[in-house]
């Protein structure tokens, strides 16, 4: 089984990347930073330095890849857009559909793969929360793709995992006690009393890629944040 991570070098997709690796599969990551491609290209199959907003970056790297089994788009532009909107710049908005959704669209029209396509989106897209319009709208958008592309790209599924809370360097803008404060508080109202680990979602990403009966799926991994 070959999968490639695109977004793999850290957080959610690092995390996924091991447990297939684990598995046995053969698992091509990229990333645009090469002191992370380099930590990481012993624990996983490959790692390739790509820069997923650049268009024929990514299509020379699906060209030299060719035929595959199994895509998934874990890429992030951080916490770029948050905030009330009232205070977010036109041009961070713009950047986060930039950093996010319009990659996941290329790399799909560009990937040659066969089994599945599996995209992380967020909480965000079915919360209420002040301050994450911008998220909400781009995570929105990435949920709403997934339905009209598995019926689109039949025989291959296409899901998504929407991750809440997870501890993964996304938060790093945080200075590190405030961010502790904040994943207790976070913890308190989730009815699974923590916030997530990266490894909670690659276990979602690997059901979803081997479960050969489920497409056109959004699946919550955030301890029950968007029910409670």
């Amino acid at each position: 089984m070959r999968v490639v991570i695109m977004g793999g070098t850290s957080g959610i997709g690092l995390a996924a990347a091991e447990l297939l690796a684990a598995d046995g599969a053969e698992v091509i990551v990229t990333g645009r930073d090469a002191e992370r491609l380099a930590a990481v290209k012993d624990r996983v199959g490959s790692a390739e330095q790509v820069d997923g907003t650049d268009e024929s970056a990514v299509t020379g790297f699906f060209e030299r890849v060719g035929v595959f089994d199994h895509l998934v788009l874990a890429f992030s532009p951080g916490a770029l857009g948050l905030g009330p909107l009232a205070d977010v710049s036109l041009a961070d908005i713009k950047g986060a559909f930039d950093g996010k959704l319009f990659p996941y669209l290329f790399a799909v029209q560009k990937a040659q793969v066969t089994g599945s396509v599996t995209v992380v989106s967020a909480a965000t897209a079915r919360a209420a929360v002040p301050g994450t319009v911008t998220l909400a709208a781009v995570n929105g958008a990435v949920e709403r793709i997934v339905p009209p592309l598995a019926v689109e790209l039949a025989p291959v599924r296409v899901n998504a995992v929407a991750p809440g809370a997870i501890d993964t360097p996304w938060w790093s803008f945080l200075p590190e006690e405030t961010r502790e404060a904040q994943f207790a508080a976070a913890a308190e109202g989730l009815p699974a009393k923590r916030v997530g680990a990266p490894e909670d979602v690659a276990e979602a990403i690997r059901y979803l890629i081997g479960s050969t009966y489920v497409t056109g799926t959004i699946l919550p991994v955030d301890g029950g944040f968007t029910v409670s």
